[in-house]
């Protein structure tokens, strides 16, 4: 059996899925940008239970092709995780990594005469643009010239599409599979509370006194790997988008803070009561039908989610004390 390769290694989602993986017996590769995260990550899979003797590491960039191709010597199954998740005022810092990366990796992945590609997209990528009544399912996308489109959503839509295109028009019968998850929250395996992690810890630190007025739906970080791993096999999977999410309606920031309290007591004293001024967030709705016909995609609630983060952090000691008078 030829090793699976997991690009973005040391990343929150990327370490549930190579546990998850070889907790299976298959064997991993993963890319990182730099060996010195090496240590991390092969921590992170141990806590999950893995063994990760069948782990190798190796160095690759988004935003250079060096490492690509020996990443994807042998490999048939490439899970595309890696993506850029910073805050920048330009938004060339963010989309062309995002977009020239998943390129590299999908072009290395047809030379190597790789099967299947797995692409972690997001619902940014479907539901950022403006719709008369905002119900969404995998027929949407994002425009990427909606006025006003934020860096990070813009770069989503525009790797993805660039993605679709290679495959369509180069990628010689290499398929393509996108997950387009929505807020992913869950139990952590790194001690790097990075994403949506970094609300939690404001929230349960009491750094973030009101929340913003925000509707969103929540992917549980294990249902997302599950996902994954059913989307690399299942056959009719290729050449399909998924949304991924929760059943049930969607959030705010406020609700999943009320949530937090109501399960968690003295860990969640500090957690906001209210939210920022403004309109109230209009109501959303997101499918997940396709993924569960089709991937068998059984999602946790969403409160399990949202409680079983915060003691994730809790456990692995990422939360300060309070401060003492």
């Amino acid at each position: 059996m030829s090793a699976v390769l997991v690009t973005g290694g040391s990343g929150y989602l990327a370490t549930r899925l190579i546990a998850d993986l070889l907790r299976s017996g298959v064997e991993v590769r993963t890319t990182v940008r730099s060996l010195a995260s090496e240590p991390e990550v092969r921590e992170a899979v141990r806590r999950a239970g893995a063994d990760d003797g069948g782990l190798q590491v190796v160095t690759a960039s988004l935003t250079a092709d060096d490492g690509w191709a020996e990443a994807l010597a042998g490999v048939e199954d490439v899970h595309h995780l890696a993506s850029p998740m910073i805050q920048s005022s330009d938004p060339d810092e963010v989309v062309v990594p995002a977009r020239d990366g998943a390129l590299r990796v999908l072009r290395a992945a047809r030379d190597a005469g790789a099967r299947r590609v797995v692409l972690t997209s997001s619902f940014a990528a479907v539901g950022y643009s403006p719709k008369p009544v905002r119900d969404y399912t995998e027929d949407d996308w994002t425009d990427p010239a909606t006025p006003g489109l934020p860096a990070y959503p813009l770069s989503k839509a525009v790797a993805e599409r660039a993605a679709w295109d290679f495959v369509a028009q180069e990628g010689g019968g290499l398929e393509l599979v996108a997950l387009n998850p929505t807020w992913i929250a869950g139990p952590t395996l790194t001690t790097a509370a990075r994403s949506s992690l970094a609300f939690f810890t404001a929230q349960l630190e009491g750094r973030m006194p009101v929340v913003p007025r925000q509707r969103f739906g929540i992917a549980d970080v294990r249902d997302v790997a599950d996902a994954h791993r059913a989307a690399m096999v299942t056959p009719e999977a290729a050449g399909r988008r998924y949304l991924l999410l929760a059943d049930g309606p969607t959030r705010t920031f406020l609700e999943v803070a009320a949530v937090l309290r109501d399960r968690l007591g003295a860990l969640a004293s500090r957690v906001a009561t209210e939210e920022a001024p403004g309109e109230e967030a209009p109501p959303l709705v997101i499918h997940n039908d396709r993924a569960k016909a089709e991937l068998g995609f059984r999602p946790r609630p969403a409160e399990t989610t949202i409680v079983e983060t915060a003691e994730s952090l809790r456990d692995l000691g990422l939360l300060a004390e309070p401060d003492r008078p």
